[in-house]
């Protein structure tokens, strides 16, 4: 059965995660005020009819799927193989720390992990469930696979490699969006770009690389 017993969320990289939190709310909301501002104008300098049709088509531009997202991160550690595995196949992932370090409720269990956040002061919320798969390269190391569903749609996937050095351990991850997403967005992915190297760091982890690519896809 799930429980929903205190997940062990490291203190450093939970703080990172609320900062992470309290900058990418109000720039998100700020993209709705001046949707609001876009037909609030246009109404006072015409009339109804042209602001509801300028209304509809920023609400269209601000919200369509049309953005697609993946990626490559090589992170090192002094962390021993074994201890890695064990972080990114429990209940908080390194790499996900913007998800289970702001969630308002970790649900464990045997199978998928799922975080609960709130959003629109606590008036609406998510479930995002993390199913993990780990096997064996051909060279020794660890595979893992985390896919992710939000409200049970698929979301993402990161494929994860871990192989041990003599000097500390190699992490390396690939992450596909299965979900485009739209203008709205981008602030939260800035946001995150400012913090997303300091969260590694709080638990452990340098980031020796890291190569993005985003597409518009119409």
């Amino acid at each position: 059965m799930p429980s929903t017993r205190p997940a062990d969320r490291p203190r450093e990289a939970r703080a990172v995660a609320e900062r992470y939190l309290r900058r990418e709310r109000p720039l998100s909301a700020l993209i709705a005020v001046l949707a609001a501002a876009g037909f609030l104008g246009t109404f006072v300098v015409t009339s109804l009819g042209p602001a509801v049709v300028v209304g509809v088509l920023l609400v269209v531009v601000t919200r369509a799927p049309i953005i697609e997202s993946r990626g490559l991160v090589r992170l090192r550690t002094d962390d021993d193989a074994e201890s890695v595995v064990e972080s990114f196949t429990g209940p908080t992932p390194p790499i996900l720390v913007f998800q289970w370090g702001i969630a308002d409720e970790i649900r464990t269990g045997d199978g998928p992990v799922t975080y609960r956040l709130s959003y629109l002061f606590g008036l609406r919320s998510v479930e995002v469930t993390v199913e993990t798969r780990t096997d064996r390269t051909p060279d020794g190391g660890r595979r893992i696979e985390l896919e992710l569903t939000v409200d049970g749609q698929p979301w993402s996937t990161y494929v994860v490699t871990v192989d041990a050095r003599d000097d500390g351990t190699v992490v390396e991850y690939e992450y596909t969006a299965e979900r485009r997403f739209g203008l709205r967005r981008v602030p939260q992915r800035l946001v995150a770009k400012r913090y997303r190297d300091e969260a590694l760091e709080a638990q452990g982890y340098t980031v020796v690389e890291r190569n993005e690519q985003y597409g518009v896809a119409i």
